[in-house]
């Protein structure tokens, strides 16, 4: 049996220092097929010069050995982060070491339908390649979907978000179709979202993303005030207005160190015009809100376990994973009441409507002074259930069993 796994997203990401939710998503799938197949497991990719074809194993290991030591490189206190974003002429090399060959490509000697195994929306906006890719390839589609909010929330979206995910939902599903394929969904939640697109009977396998383990370390203190932290992509659908303004108000009407602090870590994303306003020009915040938009993984890991709480006010998501990150380090969480974020939080965190001012003023105040609240949640953590990636690629495994061992050939 032969299992193709594509890692263009993260050959694309050859320049940058700091990881997307996608990108670790990739390298998950990458060491968990790896661990799990061995020399049976062949990756391919779609290089940045729009080469399609097999990498070497050796190199494709060597790649991603060196960018997860990347990720989890830190600054020393005293010296300046590393650049979000390399020179091209320094990644050279590796993506030399990187170029595809044709060797391998469609070869399957066992009688077994090979598996096309992709877990990232890397080019799926076009659709010939990707017919062309399992056509060469003779095998079937399993794909992971991780949401299809661009296509239901529109209006959170860039300009042409909505059209480009059309794209690759119709992508996915006709592949999976024509090759009689299957999908992966990081929720229950996007499974839904996803069934009215694929064939009636089309396999649509649940699994929940992992939680990395992030590095032990110690809570940061900074100046002894309580803080909170907001982790993920600075766009209008994470609502990260509804916290400034409840920042503001708290700065307003305490005193200085009465005013617990805010943490923002997250890249700057789209649309988000009225968030960096805030965050840059609001005398307000001033000394209680701190944005980190380059954060190596200890440092959030450090910031993480000295919150009193992880904030995500989202209106729309398809997974949960700072969830399911804060939680797994035993920070409780103040979440949107939604369906994708209850099936990775169960009964442990708080959920309030994410338009609920009141309310998550009313919460940030109890968690601020360790009230009632806080405790409950505190006691409650021990029976949180942790997502595993070994969980998760054990499911994986065995939709890539049963469409390689589905007799005939791809329907396509």
């Amino acid at each position: 049996m032969t299992v193709i796994l594509d890692i263009s997203r993260l050959i694309s990401r050859v320049r940058y220092s700091t990881p997307s939710g996608v990108d670790r998503v990739e390298m998950a799938y990458a060491r968990g097929l790896h661990a799990l197949y061995g020399e049976r497991l062949s990756f391919a990719a779609v290089h940045p010069s729009g080469v399609y074809g097999r990498l070497r194993q050796g190199a494709a290991l060597t790649y991603l050995d060196e960018l997860e030591r990347r990720w989890s490189s830190v600054a020393a206190p005293d010296a300046a982060p590393p650049p979000r974003q390399r020179s091209l002429s320094s990644v050279m090399p590796q993506l030399a070491a990187l170029l595809p060959t044709r060797r391998g490509v469609g070869s399957a000697d066992d009688g077994c339908a090979p598996v096309y195994v992709q877990a990232s929306p890397h080019h799926l906006t076009n659709a010939a390649k990707v017919r062309r890719i399992l056509a060469r390839e003779g095998a079937r589609f399993l794909c992971l979907v991780h949401d299809l909010i661009p296509i239901e929330y529109p209006e959170y979206a860039r300009p042409s978000g909505a059209a480009l995910h059309r794209r690759r939902i119709e992508t996915i599903a006709s592949a999976i179709a024509s090759t009689g394929g299957a999908a992966i969904v990081n929720s229950a939640a996007t499974g839904r979202s996803l069934a009215p697109w694929l064939r009636p009977g089309t396999p649509i396998h649940v699994a929940l993303l992992g939680t990395e383990a992030l590095p032990s370390a110690t809570g940061e203190a900074g100046d002894g005030r309580p803080y909170f932290v907001c982790l993920g992509t600075i766009e209008p659908r994470k609502n990260h207005l509804l916290l400034l303004h409840l920042w503001r108000h708290l700065a307003q009407t305490l005193p200085p160190a009465a005013v617990p602090r805010l943490v923002v870590i997250g890249r700057r994303g789209w649309e988000n015009e009225q968030i960096v306003d805030m965050l840059e020009r609001c005398p307000a915040l001033v000394g209680h809100v701190e944005e980190l938009g380059n954060c190596p993984d200890a440092r959030l890991s450090a910031l993480l376990r000295g919150a009193r709480a992880l904030l995500m006010p989202s209106f729309a998501e398809g997974y949960g994973m700072p969830v399911a990150e804060a939680l797994s380090v035993g920070t409780p969480v103040i979440c949107s009441d939604l369906p994708a974020l209850r099936e990775v939080g169960g009964d442990t965190p708080d959920y309030l409507d994410p338009l609920d001012g009141p309310g998550w003023k009313t919460a940030v105040m109890d968690y601020a002074g360790r009230g009632a609240t806080h405790l409950a949640q505190q006691a409650r953590l021990p029976g949180w259930h942790n997502p595993s990636w070994h969980e998760h690629i054990a499911i994986v495994a065995r939709a890539i069993e049963g469409l390689s061992q589905n007799a005939g050939a791809p329907t396509g």
